[in-house]
């Protein structure tokens, strides 16, 4: 029998009659338990190990209890954290609601948690509860001073705990933002193969049926018995034109818009309508797609006569047919290759840990991570042919480089612009290297900018960041003996990382 709760947790900030107040509470038992068996059980505790049996019995008399069936509630996220607790039997769980809900601590038999002396932390990371029944001892903040006088050995031993609190609790939010990183980093390829992978999935499943349609018409051809005069004027007008379409595609292409497209099939559906071509519709795209002009279409029908030029031109669109989709798969293979290759290069794989980095190839294999995020931003790259390898980290290096990239992005999308732009350069200062990373989105509030590279600061939604990205950026340049610096303002940010160019100075 659990007696009525004492107010551990605060009904002005969390109304009793909220669904999560409303579940079992953690309470003072209805018969205190004898100070002796208190006494007994902090003797359990590691932390407390070597108190005398009067500080141990200061703990015991001046402490609270607390029990909690399976289950029983603690405390509520973001409620006022005012309290010590000694763990004597059971085990506590706290959950975050505003991120992801996967545990963030586990608190067992034999802990100290909770407020400590010397703690800021004010307000509770997390919703804390039993898991099983639970058995604790808490002391209140009003009473640390005279607890620290009473037992003197608690300062170092709260301070111990408290920086392996710190520890725990760094390497579990940069585990967080490791998988956080690797989860975008994974859908940003799974976007980028997704693509190839089915251009060339399609391309092979239609070449099939498309060379079946192929050797037809060579049959067609075959069949109406060309005189060998005919034959070769036809072979000679596919050599011509074959050399033709290799002329113009040596040249570089520029991007044709929709309609030039459109306006050059409907030409080429006119010409063939005009010379009785049976389905013109079938033959006009693909001729439409080469730079197959009017005037070979014209030598073409004064070459052959015209019972044999639909057969003739049916042929010639099913061969351009075939060639289109077997350099689709090729295509889509060579990028899928060259992925799976700047992946391999960005996380410098079976490579030495330190090792001379060319920072230029270093951003693009990052870029092309993020080759999808990046259709709609005009990236300008700016890198300093003269600027030699340095010695680094290789994978780190891409850690700040994505980390830098990503806020870009995240930056340019948030604000409404006609040329969102992200440019990326690199130069030779000194004996450093110099790189920037410059956006011309809204910019960071002046009062921010002084924070920006603290951990756990972010200006980004509940759930969307966990802080670590910049301090991240930080502590990696400053592993390597570089400084990282920010400019800012409205429609002009730039991140800029100087590292040292001699490998002895940087480690």
């Amino acid at each position: 029998m659990i007696a009525t709760p004492t107010n551990y947790l605060s009904e002005s900030t969390f109304p009793l009659d909220t669904p999560e107040a409303s579940q079992l509470l953690v309470s003072e038992p209805a018969r205190p338990s004898a100070i002796p068996r208190i006494i007994e059980a902090l003797r359990t505790i590691p932390a407390l190990e070597g108190l005398t049996h009067d500080e141990y019995a200061w703990l015991a008399t001046h402490g609270s209890e607390l029990i909690g069936n399976d289950g029983s509630l603690i405390f509520l996220e973001g409620g006022p954290c005012d309290r010590m607790y000694i763990i004597l039997s059971g085990e506590v769980q706290v959950r975050r609601r505003r991120s992801a809900p996967s545990r963030l601590f586990i608190g067992r038999a034999g802990q100290m948690t909770g407020k400590l002396p010397f703690s800021r932390m004010k307000n509770w990371g997390g919703d804390g509860f039993t898991v099983g029944p639970a058995w604790a001892l808490t002391v209140h903040q009003d009473h640390f001073p005279a607890m620290l006088s009473a037992i003197p050995s608690m300062t170092q031993r709260c301070v111990s705990i408290l920086l392996d609190r710190v520890r725990e609790v760094t390497r579990m939010e940069q585990q967080a933002e490791k998988l956080s990183a690797l989860g975008k980093l994974a859908a940003n390829l799974s976007h980028e193969l997704n693509n190839p992978a089915s251009a060339a999935q399609r391309s092979a499943a239609s070449l099939f049926g498309e060379l079946r349609n192929y050797g037809q018409q060579k049959y067609r051809l075959g069949g109406l018995c060309l005189s060998s005069e005919e034959s070769q004027k036809y072979s000679a007008w596919v050599e011509n034109a074959r050399s033709r379409m290799a002329d113009y595609s040596s040249l570089p292409l520029t991007p044709e818009s929709p309609l030039a497209v459109t306006d050059r099939e409907d030409a080429l559906l006119r010409w063939l309508e005009a010379h009785h071509i049976p389905e013109p519709w079938s033959i006009a795209p693909s001729l439409a797609e080469t730079r197959l002009n009017l005037a070979l279409l014209d030598d073409l029908a004064t070459t052959v006569s015209p019972t044999v030029l639909p057969v003739a031109l049916a042929t010639v669109a099913s061969s351009l047919r075939v060639e289109r989709m077997a350099e689709t798969v090729l295509d889509s293979t060579v990028r899928i290759f060259d992925l799976i290759s700047a992946i391999k290069d960005y996380s410098y794989m079976d490579q030495a840990p330190i090792q001379d980095v060319d920072i230029a190839q270093s951003i693009e294999n990052t870029l092309a991570m993020f080759k999808s995020r990046l259709n709609k931003i005009n990236v300008e790259l700016d890198f300093d042919p003269a600027l030699p390898p340095v010695g680094a980290y290789g994978s780190e290096l891409n850690q700040v480089w994505t980390a830098l990239i990503e806020n870009a992005i995240d930056a340019l999308a948030s604000t409404p612009n006609d040329a969102p732009t992200l440019r990326l350069s690199t130069r030779l200062s000194s004996q450093m290297a110099f790189v920037e990373f410059w956006d011309n989105g809204p910019g960071i509030a002046p009062a921010l900018q002084s924070r920006v590279f603290e951990p756990f600061f972010t200006t980004k939604a509940p759930g969307k960041g966990l802080g670590l990205g910049l301090d991240t950026v930080q502590r990696i340049v400053s592993k390597h003996s570089g400084f990282t610096t920010l400019q800012s303002r409205p429609g002009a940010t730039c991140f800029q990382i100087r590292l040292p160019l001699d490998q002895a100075q940087a480690y």
